[in-house]
This record gives C-alpha cells, sequence and structure tokens, in this order.
C-alpha cells in the first residue's frame, strides 16, 4: 500500500502547481492557498481538510488534471472535497453549493475560501465593477452554504 502524502508534501506540490499564476489583484496565487489552507486549521479543521485547501483550486484552474488527483496518494476524503469545490464550467452557483453541502468536510474548506477570498483589503485593490460583482458573488455563495454574514 502507497503512503499518503504528509501535508508538506501537499503543499509543496500546491505551490509550484500554481507557480506563476496570480490573482485578480496581480498577487501570487500561492498567497490565497496558503491563506485557505491556514483558514481551515485555524477553524479547527483536520489534516484532510488541510490538505483539501491546500489543492481546492488546483483542478478547477487547470493546475492539476483530475487524472492527477484519481492517482495520488491521497485519502479518498481529502479527493472528494477537492472535486466538491471544483466548479465546473458554465455550472450554476445554487448546484455547486449543494455539492460543497453534500460532501463531508468541504463546507469548512469552503468558509476559508470565502473569507480569503472577501477579504477587504484583497477587495479594495481591484476596481469597482470587479469589487462589487465579486461582494455580490461571494455574499450569494454564503447564502446558499447558509454560512454566518451572508
Amino acid at each position: 500500500m502507497t503512503e499518503t502524502l504528509s501535508l508538506a508534501e501537499i503543499e509543496t506540490i500546491a505551490r509550484e502547481a500554481h507557480a506563476g499564476q496570480t490573482d485578480k489583484a496581480g498577487r501570487p496565487y500561492a498567497e490565497h492557498i496558503a491563506a485557505v489552507a491556514h483558514g481551515v486549521r485555524a477553524r479547527g479543521g483536520s489534516d484532510e481538510q488541510i490538505a483539501a485547501g491546500w489543492l481546492h483550486d488546483a483542478v478547477e484552474d487547470d493546475r492539476l488534471s483530475r487524472e492527477w488527483l484519481d492517482g495520488a496518494a491521497l485519502p479518498q476524503a481529502v479527493k472528494d472535497m477537492v472535486l466538491a469545490l471544483t466548479k465546473g464550467e458554465g455550472e450554476d452557483l445554487s448546484s455547486y453549493t449543494r455539492r460543497v453541502l453534500d460532501t463531508p468536510g468541504a463546507l469548512l474548506v469552503k468558509e476559508a475560501d470565502l473569507a480569503h477570498n472577501a477579504d477587504p483589503a484583497r477587495l479594495a485593490v481591484l476596481d469597482e465593477a470587479t469589487r462589487e460583482r465579486l461582494t455580490e458573488k461571494y455574499a450569494r455563495t454564503r447564502r446558499l452554504l447558509e454560512l454566518p454574514g451572508a
């Protein structure tokens, strides 16, 4: 039986996968995935949830393939959370949020993701139209997930 990847190995894989990628504000994307993983830890998340925090955008952003995830030495729960958090192209928000709610552990990871995405300091550097669009999107997502602050 193959040993599962450690959190340190998962962090390295995630950082390498997102190397050179920037967020909407032009910041290194690794800052976002680190903030989500740390946010999951701060919220009392399990090691599996922290791993999913590191990897939550890797498949969605085409940084790691679905085939890589399927074959990775990761617990099935981590794979399930990553796939639940991977919004399909053109997928409507309500079906996405239902999947997150239906997948054990995924909601806490999404909560940490939304908290970082909606950070006023991150949003402040965006143009007004983008800031307003994203603020509404994050609020709608929080409402659909029944998270506080929606």
